[in-house]
């Protein structure tokens, strides 16, 4: 069956997330509708990752595989195609020919989030951060976010009755940098809880306002509490930054999504 591999940005502030939903306005749904209009044939389209209602991806990978089709199609036509009728928020950057068997998910080795905290208050960016009035201490939350690499329980920092799956979690990387207004925290991880990040980061900026001491950060990774989901950061200042595939290498430059200057 002809696959492709298909590199996605979107806006998500318009929408309840990436997975299709009965009723609901949806990323895979606005693409699925597209390609119906594309491809005559049954088709599948999978995402890398199932980001939230009112969450962004700067680089969201997608399969997409077309049963029966009648005619040959280049990745430039196909990303033309799409182009062409989605709608202004979902961009395809970019198509390449992919192996029959090529899943976004199921391959995937890794993925980086990005999340955009900004210091002053924004009249272009509201839906790409969350402003913070208080006044945070960046050396705190950097020692915090440290505390967050390596094989981790994060049952502290998600929906216990939606995550189904072990809440053991292998974090490659976290860390917190400035740019301009911007308070950003960038995690990598083989994968994600629901609202993980927007817990983590919540928790962070208690840390930041000197709330929450390290010490105290440091128990909530070690120990369960329920904590975490009263200081649930909101979703329009998380990126689904980068998907790592076998020989993929990470976000390295300390670069925001939309810097505030």
């Amino acid at each position: 069956m002809p696959t492709w591999k298909l590199e996605i940005e979107y806006e998500g502030t318009r929408y309840r997330g990436w997975q299709i939903q009965h009723n609901a306005n949806t990323v895979q749904g606005e693409l699925q509708k597209a390609a119906y209009q594309l491809f005559s044939g049954r088709v599948e389209i999978g995402g890398a990752g199932r980001t939230d209602a009112g969450v962004h991806a700067l680089s969201q990978i997608a399969h997409l595989r077309v049963s029966d089709l009648q005619t040959n199609i280049t990745p430039r036509q196909i990303q033309d195609g799409f182009n062409d009728l989605l709608p202004h928020d979902i961009n395809i950057v970019k198509v390449k020919n992919a192996a029959e068997n090529f899943h976004a998910r199921h391959d995937a080795i890794s993925r980086f989030y990005l999340y955009q905290i900004s210091t002053r208050r924004t009249a272009f960016a509201k839906n790409f951060v969350w402003w913070v009035k208080d006044n945070l201490d960046v050396k705190p939350m950097q020692e915090a976010a440290e505390l967050l690499v390596g094989k981790k329980d994060f049952r502290s920092f998600c929906e216990l009755d939606e995550a189904k799956q072990s809440t053991l979690v292998k974090v490659e990387r976290a860390e917190i940098f400035t740019d301009g207004d911007l308070i950003c925290f960038r995690i990598g991880a083989n994968h994600f809880l629901w609202k993980m990040v927007r817990r983590i980061v919540g928790m962070l900026a208690q840390v930041g306002c000197r709330n929450l001491s390290i010490e105290g950060f440091e128990r909530l990774v070690n120990y369960y509490s329920n904590a975490p989901a009263k200081f649930t950061a909101p979703p329009s200042g998380l990126f689904l930054e980068k998907v790592l595939y076998q020989g993929d290498g990470a976000p390295k430059e300390n670069k925001s999504a939309f810097p505030i200057l």
